[in-house]
Formats: structure tokens, C-alpha cells, sequence
């Protein structure tokens, strides 16, 4: 089985992240891990979304999975870490947990499927060698 490293980044609840209820909407925890892994992508696999799409590629996320354990409000900061938790022909699954700061409490946790798409036909595409590599650490 295979172990791929994890990466952290810190954001911070923006005001229009708030709900009703004045804690973050559920939704939004899915826009803190697609930030994360923007950045990530560039910063430590090497190959940006941008890179994906300069090659005519793209990712299409087909599951979405998140156990809720506390809400973040108005101010918080958290790290988003996220790890490549296995891939498939033509994907792979991101496992990802936000962590409030500075008290590291979990906020939640869980994964995401993804599909490598060529972008002209919308279609499902086997991840090249190449990027399966870089995305391999």
C-alpha cells in the first residue's frame, strides 16, 4: 500500500463564509479544501491546475464525503491538510481535515474523488506517468 506525504495550509473564515445560525455554512468547508489543494498542487506536487489545464486536462470531482465535528465562526483560522490517499486509472481520492487554531480541535474530515477529464470532451482520461510521479510523494 502506498503512503503519500500530507500538506498543510492555513486559512482564515472570511466574513461572507457565515451563515444564519453566525457559524461557517456547510458548504464552505468544500471551498477551504479546493483552496488548499490550489495551492498545494503548484507548491509542492509542481504542477499547478493551471499546468493540468495548459495540457488540455482537468479535474472533475465525483464524491464528496465530510463528517462535521464542530463549527468554525467568524474570525477562526484553520489548516486545511489534505494527502492523495490512493489513485485509479483515470483518478484518485483526496483524504483532507481542517484543524481550528490554535487549538488543532478537529473541525472535520473526510475525502473527495476526483476524475482526470480531457477538457475538449469532457471525458475520462488515464492520469499520465508523468503526473502520477509528481503527485506520487
Amino acid at each position: 500500500m502506498d503512503v503519500f506525504s500530507k500538506f498543510e495550509t492555513e486559512l482564515s473564515v472570511r466574513p461572507d463564509d457565515i451563515d444564519l445560525y453566525q457559524h461557517v455554512h456547510s458548504t464552505r468547508y468544500l471551498d477551504y479544501v479546493l483552496a488548499a489543494r490550489f495551492e498545494q498542487m503548484e507548491k509542492n506536487y509542481g504542477m499547478s491546475m493551471q499546468g493540468f489545464a495548459d495540457r488540455g486536462l482537468g479535474w472533475w470531482m465525483t464524491v464528496a464525503n465530510i463528517h462535521y465535528r464542530r463549527p468554525l465562526g467568524w474570525g477562526d483560522r484553520m489548516v486545511v491538510r489534505c494527502w492523495i490517499d490512493h489513485f485509479t486509472e483515470t483518478g484518485c481520492r483526496v483524504s483532507f481535515e481542517i484543524e481550528k487554531l490554535p487549538t488543532g480541535k478537529r473541525v472535520c474530515d473526510g475525502h473527495c474523488d476526483y476524475v482526470l477529464v480531457t477538457l475538449a470532451t469532457g471525458r475520462a482520461t488515464p492520469i499520465p506517468e508523468d503526473v502520477r510521479l509528481k503527485y506520487s510523494i
